[in-house]
């Protein structure tokens, strides 16, 4: 028989086949000649099962897994839990936004391990009156942003209401304890969804690992071989433990500044430049790296002006810039982290969520007469939290409001960093990312002023006014 070979691109329908017929289907053409469709048709779930064991399970080809994809809705979950679920880097998420909808009173986790403890009451009583403080603050922010912004003679209710809303909820947010109930959409291939799922299976909060139980139950109708002997992983839980018997005296202590750039490469710039030389020439690196080295500054600009001046706003800057990388320290608003953390292809390693450094003070909030009433709320959450963490401090993180600061370490390359501040300065973005990636790009451009003068920033915007202009504390 002659083999057919023009050339087809078509989709394999999810809607007739599986996701684990789907993976043994792209697994198999390694080693068949027949074309996709054909080898689909010959698949049966038991036999695609039979495959999943033998080569995924017995032999560890776990990339084969890569093709089975699910799409898993977590509703009713703790923003805490949303952590631990978003901290995997290979998923894509939607999350129920703090920015443009509001919680109910009675909407927040009750975790099982304090049912039934002297500690219920106070974790109730904390978690109510901290959203019963959000509920009331909602009304005078949003009178004080409507006579800053007043509807326009030809603007319905509704679209003005779409325009400011996220001005005053996005105040009132600070509010909002980590117990708050969020939904979550995730995107995911069956092999990063075990690790997922392994990770929540190790996790030290019961919903977390109760969340882990219920997903690789759901899951497994789609793909019954390829999770079903997931367990929590002993490595996880005891490196927890261990590393925090190896803290010993060091104090906990805030940072003095949102960000430091703790490390840099000074010849990051030379690095990019040499690897932009060396992908368009037949060289060795040593020699493109030489070449850049004995440029004269206008040489060197004429390089990056080759490699990056002839981006259209929405470009995605050459790969070369992730051959330098920076690692800054922060200290962000609980709400800020909450818009780190979705960057994911950087590395972040965030501190737990303790009452340890301070809380940020929304300007909009002093300008409705409420200050007070924050504050006495930030107290009461304060109070709550070192009487729970006396007993456990990861469940006491759960009365911990977004107005707290979080500490968090990133190690991110010059590309990350583009995306990043380019898309966290906008003027839509929330205030308070919003002076980290002002920061941030301030801070690239200060040790290497020749490529960081490239990225597309607001014209004149600068963290400083974003911090004046928002914020009585931070």
């Amino acid at each position: 028989m002659v083999e057919d070979h023009r050339r087809r691109i078509y989709i394999l329908p999810a809607r007739e086949l599986s996701p684990e017929i789907i993976a043994v289907t792209f697994a198999k053409t390694s080693r068949s000649p027949l074309s996709f469709k054909q080898i689909a048709a010959e698949l049966s779930a038991e036999e695609s099962a039979r495959f999943h064991e033998k080569w995924v399970v017995g032999y560890g080809h776990r990339s084969v897994a890569e093709h089975a994809v699910l799409h898993v809705a977590f509703e009713n979950i703790s923003r805490l839990a949303v952590e631990c679920i978003e901290s995997n880097r290979l998923a894509s998420y939607t999350e129920k936004s703090t920015r443009y909808q509001t919680w109910d009173l009675d909407a927040y986790h009750v975790p099982d391990e304090v049912i039934g403890m002297r500690y219920e009451d106070v974790y109730r009583s904390t978690c109510d009156h901290l959203i019963v403080c959000y509920r009331r603050s909602l009304d005078p922010v949003a009178s004080l942003v409507r006579e800053r912004f007043p509807r326009a003679s030809d603007e319905s209710e509704q679209a003005w209401d779409s325009r400011i809303r996220s001005r005053y909820i996005d105040v009132c947010r600070y509010l909002l304890p980590a117990a708050a109930l969020s939904n979550v959409g995730m995107t995911v291939n069956a092999r990063s969804l075990a690790n997922a799922i392994r990770k929540m299976l190790s996790h030290r909060l019961e919903e977390v690992r109760q969340i882990g139980r219920m997903v690789k139950d759901v899951a497994q109708h789609e793909v019954p071989t390829l999770l079903k002997y997931l367990q929590p992983v002993s490595y996880w839980q005891h490196m927890d433990s261990d590393l925090r018997e190896q803290v010993g005296n060091l104090e906990a202590q805030p940072q003095e500044h949102a960000l430091s750039l703790f490390s840099h490469d000074p010849e990051g710039e030379h690095h990019v430049l040499a690897a932009a030389l060396f992908e368009h020439a037949s060289c060795l690196y040593d020699d493109a790296f030489s070449r850049v080295q004995k440029l004269d500054q206008e040489g060197r600009r004429r390089l990056a002006e080759a490699l990056l001046g002839k981006m259209d706003r929405f470009d995605a800057p050459a790969r070369s810039l992730e051959h330098t990388n920076y690692t800054f320290a922060a200290r962000m608003d609980q709400g800020a982290y909450f818009e780190l953390k979705r960057h994911r292809m950087m590395t972040q390693t965030p501190q737990q969520l303790t009452d340890g450094s301070g809380y940020a003070v929304p300007r909009l909030i002093a300008e409705a007469q409420i200050e007070d009433e924050y504050r006495q709320a930030m107290k009461t959450a304060s109070h709550a939290y070192q009487d729970l963490a006396s007993w456990n401090p990861h469940v006491a993180a759960y009365v911990i409001p977004n107005a707290f600061n979080r500490q968090v370490l990133m190690t991110l390359n010059l590309r990350q960093a583009f995306h990043f501040c380019e898309l966290r300065s906008q003027p839509n973005a929330h205030f308070s990312i919003r002076r980290i990636a002002l920061k941030m790009a301030e801070m690239i451009r200060e040790v290497h002023p020749m490529l960081g003068s490239f990225m597309r920033l607001p014209e004149a915007a600068d963290w400083r006014s974003v911090e004046a202009e928002h914020f009585c504390q931070v």
